[in-house]
C-alpha cells in the first residue's frame, strides 16, 4: 500500500527544498522549506532532537534528519506514524545512495534530484488514488 501523500527533501540549515511532491500546489515550496526549518530550529531549542512530527486536521506529518538533510512526508492521519517513518527511511535510503556523491560537493542546483520521483514512485499515494479515496 502506498502511504505517503506529499514529500519533501530539504537542506536542514538553509530550509532550501531539494526535491517536493505535492498534491496541493497552495503553498509555495521553498516557503514551506524555510517554515519547516524555522520551526525546526525553534524545537531544537526546547527539545535536542528537534521536530519530529505533527497533526493538522486529517494529515499526519513525519520528519526524519540525516546529514543535515530533512524528509519530510505526509499521511492520513488514518495511517500510522511508525508506518509514515518507515516509509520516509526507505526513502532517504533511496536518495543518499543516489545522490550522496552530489551533495558531497553541491553547488545550490536544485535541478539535480528532479529525477528522484521515478525512484521512488511504490511510497507515493497517486492523484487517482486521493481522488477515489475523496469520492468512493
Amino acid at each position: 500500500m502506498k502511504v505517503l501523500q506529499d514529500l519533501w527533501i530539504l537542506a536542514s540549515d538553509s530550509g532550501i527544498v531539494l526535491y517536493s511532491r505535492t498534491f496541493d500546489n497552495n503553498v509555495d515550496v521553498q516557503l514551506f522549506g524555510g517554515l519547516m526549518s524555522a520551526l525546526n530550529s525553534f524545537a531544537e531549542v526546547l527539545s535536542k532532537e528537534g521536530l519530529t512530527s505533527f497533526e493538522l486536521s486529517d494529515k499526519r506529518f513525519a520528519i526524519i534528519k540525516r546529514k543535515n538533510i530533512s524528509i519530510i512526508g505526509n499521511a492520513s492521519t488514518k495511517v500510522k506514524e511508525k508506518k509514515l517513518i518507515e516509509e520516509l527511511q526507505i526513502i532517504a535510503d533511496k536518495f543518499f545512495v543516489l545522490y550522496s556523491d552530489i551533495l558531497d560537493n553541491w553547488d545550490g542546483d536544485i535541478n539535480l534530484f528532479s529525477n528522484f520521483e521515478e525512484k521512488i514512485e511504490d511510497s507515493l499515494e497517486e492523484t487517482v488514488d486521493k481522488f477515489k479515496k475523496a469520492f468512493w
